[in-house]
């Protein structure tokens, strides 16, 4: 059997690779010679690049892939207790028609997760973003009752995440939220506001959660720059209870109240003194001629007019409740009086259309009273009154004896005519009088009287309505 034998001509892998460090150290020590003899011997100490160098990445650190951060700490075990506190940056606004405000907060919470301890030397934290919070377990506070609510991401989510050495967590965010606000108005626009805004947790009970105030009342803390242009904040304050729901149980509920009282100079300017004026204004028909119609007439209509629109714009940016504020109060008792002096001038012309009308009636009377009476006298007489004869009475005069007359006796006799034209004519004016006397005196004094009543009548009811709801 012949036996060949293989010739290999390649070097093995293992020898090339050292022939080849061994080629590079040569050229090194050749290199060094070559520095030695030339005086360029490099002398300085080899500097580490400390960005070349492998780190431990954070989510290694705090072992986020080691645990399910669905769940929240200790589970199965006792409620996580969970802080909260809240520094208010701005209240924004109060709707009455909405019977809403819009709040801006920076909203905390602290608590503590042991599986997110890490081991530091200087025991110093590590502040994140919000992308570290989307991997790991956070409270799920929500707003009770809250309409609209964002978190601010401008230029980037205001989410911040602080992790202590010992596990102590630190996560804040920055939340605009519009609530509802139970608004009473009964004593709009001299009344005070509540409202209340309401921090729960959505689906851990008290059993698993156990929501509470870090510090008490110093939890909350404001801007002293908060303002609003119709109310003065009077007092922000905390308190917290339990909540039940029938389906799901118990759970913590904390509460941040704050008191508005209203300015009300605005409303003086806006509404009071204007409505005061029109009731003022209606006033003057009074004083006016009560057989100036086209006046007293137009005087009143534009007062109720300019009421009726002074009580529409007031309700139009009110809400249409079922009961009556304090501005309808003030306006409708006014609206009255304005209506009341219309209906005063109404009575003051009917009453002297009819005084006008019994007048023409006894002037015609007297009219007819002012002719000469003949009633019980001769005919002699009667003519000799008269001054005329006729042709009857100069036969009825045959029997009787004539006698001279004596020029003065016409003059006198004329002068008993015009007597008694006189006695009836002011007779009958005395009767007209006495008729019409307290008629018009009764016209007269309703104007009269309506001068010292409606005034003292509406200060009277000022009186009592400052008083009462100031």
């Amino acid at each position: 059997m012949k036996m060949t034998r293989r010739v290999v001509t390649g070097k093995p892998r293992e020898v090339s690779q050292l022939e080849s460090v061994e080629t590079a150290v040569r050229a090194n020590q050749s290199t060094n010679k070559q520095d030695k003899l030339l005086g360029t011997e490099n002398t300085s100490v080899k500097v580490v690049d400390g960005t070349k160098t492998r780190k431990v990445k954070t989510d290694h650190l705090l072992r986020v892939d080691d645990h399910d951060f669905t769940m929240r700490p200790a589970f199965a075990g006792p409620a996580i207790p969970v802080g909260v506190d809240v520094q208010v940056e701005s209240l924004d606004s109060i709707s009455e028609v909405d019977m809403d405000f819009t709040m801006t907060l920076y909203l905390r919470h602290y608590w503590k997760d042991e599986r997110l301890s890490f081991p530091s030397s200087t025991n110093k934290s590590m502040t994140f973003d919000g992308r570290l919070v989307k991997k790991i377990w956070v409270p799920d506070v929500f707003f009770v009752h809250s309409k609209r609510s964002f978190i601010h991401d401008t230029t980037t989510d205001n989410i911040m995440l602080r992790v202590f050495p010992d596990g102590h967590v630190l996560y804040s965010l920055r939340v605009t939220v519009t609530a509802a606000c139970n608004m009473d108005f009964s004593r709009f626009p001299l009344d005070s506001q509540t409202c209340t805004l309401e921090l729960e947790s959505y689906a851990y009970t008290d059993e698993d959660l156990m929501l509470y105030w870090k510090s008490g009342d110093e939890s909350l803390s404001t801007d002293d720059r908060i303002s609003l242009s119709q109310f003065l904040i009077q007092k922000f304050h905390t308190t917290s209870r339990l909540a039940f729901y029938s389906s799901t149980g118990w759970y913590n509920r904390l509460y941040i109240n704050f008191t508005l009282r209203r300015h009300i100079f605005f409303f003086l300017l806006q509404t009071y003194f204007p409505a005061t004026l029109m009731v003022m204004l209606s006033w003057v028909s009074f004083w006016i001629d009560r057989r100036a119609v086209p006046a007293r007439v137009s005087l009143g209509i534009t007062t109720v007019l300019t009421m009726s629109t002074i009580i529409t714009g007031v309700n139009a940016s009110m809400p249409r409740v079922s009961y009556i504020k304090a501005v309808d109060i003030y306006l409708w008792v006014s609206f009255v009086f304005v209506f009341l002096s219309v209906l005063e001038y109404a009575a003051v012309n009917y009453l002297t259309t009819v005084k006008d009308g019994k007048d023409r009636k006894l002037r015609e009377k007297a009219r007819e009273q002012s002719l000469p009476c003949t009633c019980g006298m001769s005919h002699t007489r009667t003519m000799m009154l008269d001054g005329t004869y006729s042709e009857a009475d100069t036969n009825s005069l045959a029997g009787y004896t004539q006698t001279p007359m004596v020029p003065e006796e016409p003059e006198k006799q004329e002068r008993v005519v015009v007597h008694l034209s006189l006695d009836s004519e002011s007779t009958g004016t005395k009767k007209k009088g006495l008729r019409g006397f307290h008629l018009i005196n009764n016209t007269h004094a309703i104007d009269t009287y309506s001068r010292m009543i409606f005034p003292g009548s509406y200060i009277i009811f000022n009186l009592i309505y400052w008083s009462v709801y100031c």
